[in-house]
């Protein structure tokens, strides 16, 4: 077992903005929207940038907000195998710390990213930095090092040529990756104050670039975790990996599930809502749509809308029956998942281009635009009323005065 092991008693201070945070992959419970934040109304390089940074390596990755830090992920070097992991003063854009790390695992990527292509994950205590290399590294929030994870010098057979993507997930004191390609494929749950393997459960050869996340459980029963992949959905108990129930139904490998109270929205037969029922029980389908299919970006539930983005087509749809009722085209090709700050929401394109959208009842409307000049695969995240926006070699935050 490849693993580093740091032990002690870390002392950490309390939030200074309980509730401002954007720990993980597409913020709380990865649901993409900040309902009590505001959005500038549009920027450009004289107004509503509060600072601009170079970055000293490269990466697709999304930033985080915790604790009035940035916290992202980058790689460097000829070869693009020195990890780093960076944090930035949230008010000032100054560097705090930068950490680097050997990659020990396969470092080949497309050429559009690099292997720091997951989002990081905080547990308000710590940092989990996983990158496509498939290195899991904790550091508290000053960047010491707790423990490293060489999950692929264990599985040698697991990776992919074109890169991997999936953002991990903290659930209930374990940090759960899923690891899935047409070699070796696995989900695993690692303890989050030792790094050691809780459980590694088989999964389907198939290359998969969605992230797991959290399932909220009924009063006095414990979350679960879902694993979504093309062979279908499985809840597991995060503790110990044991399955709860599963779904065989082929979903998409690139947008992510989100969850809003006992509801699921799934990109499976174009997008699918499923309501759940008790941990060991399937879910009852109650509707899909094909009209709704979300591309790379995510899905969003925000009050009784369900939000999907597929190339340059934005879609709302009813949350009770999936039935389209506007679309938008925005031009351009997006990757990155929206997100959304009190009625209105920011679309970034693959080239750049952003649109600020008030999210009227009847129809989208396109209310300001902005150009970034830099390719964006990145999410971006929100901290009180800024935005934090990522290219492969920039970070924005974006604010009103």
């Amino acid at each position: 077992m490849f693993r580093i092991q740091l032990h002690g008693v870390i002392l950490v201070g309390l939030l200074a903005a309980v509730g401002a945070d954007w720990p993980q992959f597409r913020g709380p419970a990865n649901s993409s929207v900040a309902a009590n934040s505001r959005l500038p109304a549009t920027w450009d390089e004289d107004t509503n940038v509060a600072w601009r940074i170079e970055l000293p390596g490269r990466g697709p990755s999304s930033p985080i907000v915790v604790n009035d830090r940035v916290y992202l992920t980058a790689t460097t070097g000829v070869r693009e195998d020195r990890l780093l992991v960076l944090c930035y003063d949230a008010q000032t854009g100054d560097r705090r710390w930068q950490r680097q790390f050997w990659a020990t695992g396969r470092i080949a990527t497309h050429d559009s990213i690099t292997g720091a292509a997951p989002t990081p994950a905080s547990d308000g205590e710590r940092i989990y930095a996983f990158f496509s290399s498939n290195d899991l590294i904790c550091l508290d929030l000053d960047g010491h090092l707790q423990w490293l994870r060489g999950l692929s010098h264990e599985h040698p057979q697991s990776g992919s040529d074109v890169g991997m993507a999936s953002s991990p997930a903290i659930v209930d004191g374990v940090v759960v990756v899923q690891i899935e390609s047409q070699g070796d494929s696995f989900a695993a749950g690692i303890d989050t104050r030792t790094g050691e393997n809780l459980w590694r459960i088989a999964r389907a050869s198939q290359a998969n670039w969605s992230s797991p996340i959290e399932l909220p459980g009924q009063a006095g029963r414990p979350t679960a975790v879902l694993l979504q992949s093309p062979s279908g959905l499985t809840a597991v108990e995060p503790r110990t990996g044991q399955p709860l129930w599963t779904l065989d139904s082929g979903c998409a490998s690139m947008s992510s599930s989100v969850c809003r109270d006992r509801l699921l929205l799934t990109p499976m037969n174009g997008l699918t809502a499923l309501r759940l029922g008790d941990n060991s029980d399937s879910p009852e389908i109650l509707w899909d749509s094909r009209r709704m299919s979300p591309g790379s970006p995510s899905p969003i539930v925000y009050e009784d809308r369900v939000y999907a983005l597929s190339g340059a087509i934005l879609k709302c749809g009813d949350l009770a029956t999936g039935e389209l009722i506007w679309q938008l085209r925005l031009g351009g090709n997006h990757w990155a998942t929206p997100v959304i700050a009190g009625d209105r929401m920011v679309c970034i394109n693959f080239d750049g281009q952003v649109n600020f959208i008030r999210l009227d009842r009847e129809e989208g409307q396109i209310t300001g635009q902005a150009s970034l000049g830099q390719p964006i695969h990145a999410s971006p995240a929100m901290s009180g009323d800024a935005l934090y926006v990522r290219s492969d070699r920039y970070l924005w935050k974006i604010v009103e005065p």
